[in-house]
């Protein structure tokens, strides 16, 4: 667990994340961020959920703490714990009481993969009552009025022994991110890597048929990450071809026949 010693100041986005909105959702945030209602971000992996979020910190002006969630996390990797050092015991807060005394906006990225046990430590910040119970310290944390709970995670991946607990669920707001439509990815692939609009909108191009293979044969579609790693090669001087092999076909499958698929939808576009 990375230290959390540093002043809050520290956690505030320096510049702004450029994010080009698709939607309402930068509007249903100020909306849920003016109500204090905690935000639950629904949407597939590398679509811009996270750039979304340290997008809003900035224009909020808030300070942002990220928790990359994963299935080792406990509680008290959120909440925190006693430590020993050269003066004896210490309390050392975790990210989550960190940001809730300091008024941070606290995203827990893929909340799914923590386990339950972990999760239900934000119930009572996401209700009325806005605290979080210390008890190893005998601490009754109340929130700092500007803390904001985010939570995200990929449904495409939702399992039985993967997923929210309604109980969990229904104490957000959520925003359903999906994938852009074909000139607004491609713009946003332009913008993020310096390629061309005509070349960017081939790469728009294979991820579009790269998810419609979802479900026959590819877990997840290419995201719009991908997409902008293939781009940045491109400008970089790689060659298209070997830009998209490298970036797209060999990062998302393994299967031979698979890779053939996705390198013939390339060939036709380069």
């Amino acid at each position: 667990m990375t230290q959390m010693d540093n002043t809050i100041s520290d956690h505030l986005i320096p510049a702004e994340p450029w994010y080009r909105p698709v939607a309402d959702e930068v509007d249903l945030f100020n909306a849920a961020w003016a109500a204090r209602m905690p935000v639950m971000l629904k949407g597939p992996t590398g679509c811009g959920k996270t750039r979304f979020v340290e997008h809003m910190a900035w224009k909020l002006g808030r300070p942002l703490v990220t928790v990359a969630c994963n299935e080792d996390m406990t509680a008290s990797d959120l909440v925190g714990r006693f430590l020993l050092d050269a003066d004896g015991t210490r309390w050392q807060d975790g990210p989550l009481t960190y940001a809730a005394r300091h008024g941070a906006i606290c995203y827990l990225d893929e909340v799914v993969e923590a386990r339950q046990d972990t999760t239900v430590v934000i119930h009572p910040l996401t209700d009325d009552r806005r605290v979080l119970p210390l008890e190893k310290k005998g601490e009754l944390l109340r929130a700092h009025p500007d803390f904001l709970l985010v939570i995200s995670y990929n449904p495409g991946y939702q399992s039985l022994m993967k997923d929210l607990k309604q109980s969990t669920k229904q104490r957000f707001g959520a925003l359903d991110f999906t994938w852009p439509d074909a000139a607004i990815e491609t713009e946003i692939i332009a913008h993020e890597s310096g390629l061309d609009t005509d070349t960017a909108a081939k790469l728009v191009e294979i991820g579009v048929r790269a998810r419609n293979l979802k479900g026959h044969g590819l877990d997840e579609g290419l995201s719009t990450r991908m997409l902008i790693h293939a781009a940045r090669l491109m400008v970089a001087g790689v060659a298209p071809r070997a830009a998209c092999s490298m970036a797209l076909t060999r990062p998302i499958t393994d299967d031979p026949d698979m890779r053939d698929a996705l390198d013939a939808a390339v060939a036709t576009w380069f």
